[in-house]
């Protein structure tokens, strides 16, 4: 009897390793749908909280039924951040142009030139007295940045816009069911769980969604405010042009949402793009290139300050409810085991552990001390929204 019932927990193992194997061909296999419902997933609950601000207006008594609202807030996430990928292109082009048309270095300060040349020569061996570092720099320049290129990339653009166009269909349409019916996803995954689990499933999922809805709203918050920050900045005091100031701040809100990788990277490129624009345009406070780009770099850095030490806090302890020591230990785990892409889905991946855990092991002293209270106020908001509904 006892090693008929190790046969059939032997079995049971053995099914679910099958049953496993098969679910992962099937998604590496259809991996483009799969990402579709992921991003449908994301732009969803992003909208939900638009859905819910807009179900509270009301005219004669009577607000606007749930699906125009659903669709509404989708097409407006959708567009404004496609509206953000609009503006930050075009000014990305034309700093590549004015770079390209780059025929010498006597925009730069001779001064500044030797001082680079003269360093080269002392650090690099083999480099004799005539080299010429800048001109070896604005020579790659030119040549990464030369018409063909150019013509390459875009041909290469122009040759996924069908399949992008698909995607984009297929995003809109498949978050707007998600926002219509809010929980529409728990019923799926809860159609293929077993049915004693069956409840804790989709309270966990609820609340997953519910966490995740505010952080990503939280980070978007986060981008726009550090892009507006940087904006003004760079227009104001570097004054490089409007134009040019919005589509760098953007450039370095967008990559703001990689965690501590990010921001560096957005500061060298913002100070290296006004540099370019100062000596390649000729706008730009009038002070030498050393005072320029230190001016740059104190805007950014400036702005990072306030994102890391106001914006951040505020959105973890608000959105997910957890400590920045909390965030930074599991940023540089998932770093580590994923690299960039391991730390863009660290956050969201910890916070669908952590309601897992809170589900199915809160008896445990270390699930009690990370899960916070939020059943109680996501059950309150989706009343608000049925009640208004009704």
């Amino acid at each position: 009897m006892e090693k008929q019932s190790k046969l059939d927990k032997l079995a049971g193992y053995l099914i679910f390793i099958g049953v496993l194997s098969i679910v992962a061909v099937v998604c590496w296999y259809f991996s483009n749908v799969l990402l579709y419902i992921i991003l449908a997933l994301v732009v969803s609950l992003i909208s939900k909280p638009l859905v819910y601000l807009m179900s509270k207006v009301s005219i004669k008594g009577k607000s606007a039924p749930k699906w125009l609202l659903s669709l509404f807030s989708i097409l407006l996430v959708i567009g404004g951040l496609m509206l953000i990928v609009i503006q930050v292109i075009p000014v990305v082009i034309n700093i590549v142009n004015e770079a390209s048309f780059f025929s010498d270095m006597n925009s730069l300060d001779g001064s500044i030139a030797d001082t680079v040349n003269g360093w080269a020569v002392s650090v690099v061996p083999g480099v004799d007295e005539d080299f010429d570092a800048i001109s070896v720099l604005l020579n790659y320049l030119k040549t990464s940045v030369s018409g063909s290129s150019v013509t390459g990339f875009l041909g290469s653009v122009a040759s996924v816009v069908v399949d992008l166009a698909i995607g984009l269909f297929a995003v809109v349409f498949i978050s707007f069911f998600f926002v219509k019916d809010e929980k529409l996803f728990s019923k799926i995954v809860a159609a293929i769980v077993p049915d004693s689990i069956e409840n804790s499933v989709t309270e966990a999922i609820g609340n997953i969604e519910y966490l995740l809805s505010r952080y990503f709203v939280g980070i978007l918050i986060e981008m726009l405010c550090v892009a507006v920050f940087n904006f003004l900045g760079l227009w104001l005091i570097a004054q490089i042009g409007a134009g040019y100031a919005l589509g760098i701040a953007f450039i370095a809100g967008i990559l703001n949402i990689i965690p501590y990788v990010g921001p560096l990277i957005g500061e060298a490129l913002g100070v290296l793009l006004c540099l370019v624009l100062k000596y390649g345009v000729g706008i730009g406070l009038g002070v030498n290139i050393w005072i320029f780009a230190l001016i740059v770099f104190a805007i950014m850095l400036g702005v990072q300050l306030i994102d890391n030490f106001v914006l951040q806090p505020i959105i973890y302890s608000t959105s997910i409810q957890s400590t920045p020591l909390e965030i930074f230990i599991v940023i540089l785990l998932a770093g580590h085991i994923g690299g960039i892409i391991g730390m863009l889905a660290a956050i969201p991946a910890y916070t669908v552990v952590r309601v897992i855990a809170g589900s199915f092991f809160y008896d445990k002293k270390i699930v009690q001390r990370l899960m916070p209270d939020i059943q109680k106020e996501r059950v309150h908001q989706s009343e608000v929204i049925q009640d208004t509904n009704q």
